[in-house]
């Protein structure tokens, strides 16, 4: 007669696998089921508790993922996989909507093996300022205690970084430091950066938007942060309807473009990959402090001269001077030269007649002299400013040049120019009047060319 215990041992053990068995079984059923949308996934253990949350753009193969024979040696993911015997998941209209709705449900449940996803740093979270006429947003991951709103906290920075740059094709709000003061007119000779350009940025920082328009997108933006997607949409297609009936066509257009964008967000791009042109901001305040310190000078410089040289077909020769007071252009003080004295190209010979003209032109008038004069270019081109002021006597001010491509600042005196990085607010600063006193000469080249005479506005 056979021996029965191994079969009574057998028996035993299929009885104890079956129900882990049959709960894989069914949890690779579920997986099968879920949709390629993008959604959240909710992984519960066998008390039913939600452990893990994540976003997908494709739910069915990321949730996939985690139960192929690789998986197991994931360190992200191998201490906790083996505790998943279920799951649940949420659909969402775009991955955008997924990451928020992620981020809402991790703050709600704080499921615990989410919580393993922090570094040495904080979690990065969205904010919007609250205390400002015109509120900026920002990723940041030292949220601010009082006048801000915060969304998140996120678990991928990466995530909430296109997140941002996609809502921002929607909404146009700004993502800059400056401090707009809707009631300062300076700000309307402030030239907007690239992201106006590229139709990202409503520009409040010239103006180009009242507060109480901008406030309304932030208010959409704040809703639709919020989960609130469908009432964003009957809003903003309320709104449009009525801009339509009362002709005000512009307005309506901007409305239809921000709706349509809204509604075709899943068709906006892929979060990871997004990528958006380099853009440097300008905070005048923080560039002025920064050229005090760097240039060593007793007070922050308030006034500023650029001044640059343009060819006209390889014969005629124009410069430009551009001012800047308080980090800001101020185009009454805009001057054009058509260059006299100078025979042929000769750049050094043109900077002197330029600075020359315009330490006469102050004299006469008693104007001060600016607080830095800024020359566009290297070593040669300052000595030659510097020359014009020695030559007429004058005592020389904050004289300094601002070499292209590796933006070595030179000042007389130092053997050595000064470095600073790319990211430098004063650095930002000179690079803004530099370029602007570039765009003024050519403008003045381009309109020589086609006229091929002076204007009466030319000094």
């Amino acid at each position: 007669m056979p021996d029965p215990s191994p079969t009574t041992d057998a028996n035993s053990s299929s009885k104890k696998t079956a129900p882990a068995e049959e709960g894989t079984s069914a949890l690779r059923a579920k997986i099968r089921a879920l949709p390629k949308t993008p959604g959240v996934y909710l992984m519960k253990d066998a008390q039913g508790r939600v452990i893990y949350i994540g976003k997908a753009k494709n739910l069915r193969s990321r949730v996939g993922s985690y139960f192929v024979k690789g998986a197991e040696t994931d360190p992200r993911i191998r201490d906790w996989i083996g505790e998943v015997v279920d799951l649940d998941h949420l659909d969402a209209d775009s991955e955008v909507d997924a990451l928020l709705m992620e981020a809402r449900l991790i703050k709600d449940i704080q499921p615990r093996h989410n919580a393993d996803l922090k570094d040495d740093k904080s979690f990065p979270y969205l904010q919007i300022t609250t205390g400002e006429d015109f509120p900026r947003v920002n990723f940041t991951r030292e949220p601010r205690d009082r006048g801000v709103k915060l969304y998140g906290p996120f678990p991928r920075a990466k995530g909430l970084r296109g997140a941002i740059q996609v809502l921002q094709r929607i909404f146009k709000f700004r993502t800059c430091s400056l401090d707009i003061d809707e009631d300062d007119p300076r700000w309307r000779w402030f030239r907007p950066c690239l992201l106006h350009s590229i139709n990202q940025c409503t520009a409040p920082c010239n103006l180009r938007i009242d507060k109480e328009t901008y406030k309304k997108d932030i208010r959409r933006l704040r809703l639709f942060l919020e989960g609130k997607k469908d009432v964003v949409l009957r809003e903003m297609e309320d709104e449009m309807k009525e801009a339509s009936k009362a002709l005000q066509f512009e307005k309506a257009a901007r409305l239809r473009d921000e709706l349509k964008a809204l509604q075709n967000l899943n068709l906006r791009g892929n979060l990871e990959d997004h990528a958006q042109p380099e853009v440097f901001y300008q905070d005048p305040k923080k560039g002025l402090r920064g050229l005090q310190k760097v240039l060593n000078l007793p007070t922050t410089p308030r006034t500023i001269h650029g001044v640059d040289i343009a060819h006209l077909g390889g014969t005629e020769t124009v410069g430009s001077l551009v001012t800047f007071i308080d980090g800001l252009p101020f185009k009454p003080g805009y001057r054009r030269y058509k260059i006299k004295s100078v025979k042929g190209v000769d750049d050094y010979a043109s900077i002197r007649e330029v600075v020359s003209r315009r330490i006469q032109g102050l004299q006469e008038r008693d104007e001060p002299f600016p607080d830095i004069f800024l020359i566009d270019g290297g070593k040669g081109q300052l000595n030659a400013a510097l020359d014009a002021f020695k030559a007429l006597g004058v005592e020389v001010p904050t004289l300094i040049s601002l070499a292209k491509q590796a933006e070595e600042i030179y000042v007389p005196g130092r053997p050595d120019p000064i470095v600073l990085s790319r990211r430098s607010f004063a650095l930002r600063l000179l690079q803004y009047v530099r370029d602007e006193s570039h765009r003024f000469a050519q403008h003045y080249h381009h309109m020589l060319r086609s006229k091929r005479t002076l204007g009466d506005d030319v000094t």
